[in-house]
């Protein structure tokens, strides 16, 4: 255990040395708050492990993350009706596409979370988000992957391990929970 947690400890001392990533993640936090102002909603998708987290993040901001404030529009890919209708009908590839088609209008956020950046329905995801000109924005992990250098805003955690690199996805998704409360609080 102790491997571990020191292992984490020295990614997290990497995130938080890194100047240009908390510049790049303030201004995602920035393009989230400008969007909420607004009117618009931020919707969040990821697979397995990730797609917990985007349901997480989304809650914090309907419900509440530690202070009282009216809810904030956010909403996660995790229906399990549009997921496996979607899967059996057009395949695993377009389950974030048709949902950020249907869903998404111009001005609203759209935040993948992908540990590899390699998945294809995260990609097409994020092209269909670009096409409605909704802001993008990536949680990523280790090289970025195909998804990298698509998104208007973009974050890569290293890591060589999923749960490492969703670790301080987590983390950035709380630091952007209070970011946002305090400026819409």
């Amino acid at each position: 255990m102790l491997d571990d947690l020191r292992e984490a400890r020295r990614l997290l001392d990497l995130v938080i040395n890194d100047t240009d990533l908390n510049a790049r993640a303030l201004r995602a936090g920035e393009a989230m708050i400008a969007a909420l102002r607004t009117g618009k909603k931020i919707l969040i998708c990821g697979n397995g492990g990730s797609s917990c987290d985007a349901a997480h993040f989304a809650e914090e901001l309907t419900g509440r993350f530690r202070a009282d404030r009216k809810p904030l529009a956010a909403i996660a890919c995790t229906d399990f009706g549009h997921i496996t209708c979607t899967a059996n009908d057009y395949g695993f590839d377009h389950i974030f596409s048709r949902w950020v088609e249907a869903l998404t209008r111009e001005g609203d956020c759209l935040i993948v979370l992908s540990t590899s950046g390699n998945s294809l329905n995260i990609a097409r995801a994020v092209d269909v988000a670009k096409a409605l000109n909704v802001t993008t924005i990536a949680l990523l992990g280790k090289d970025g992957g195909r998804v990298k250098g698509t998104c208007d805003h973009e974050l890569i955690f290293p890591g060589a391990t999923s749960d490492r690199i969703q670790e301080l996805h987590m983390l950035a998704l709380h630091a952007w929970c209070l970011q946002i409360e305090r400026a819409l609080a």
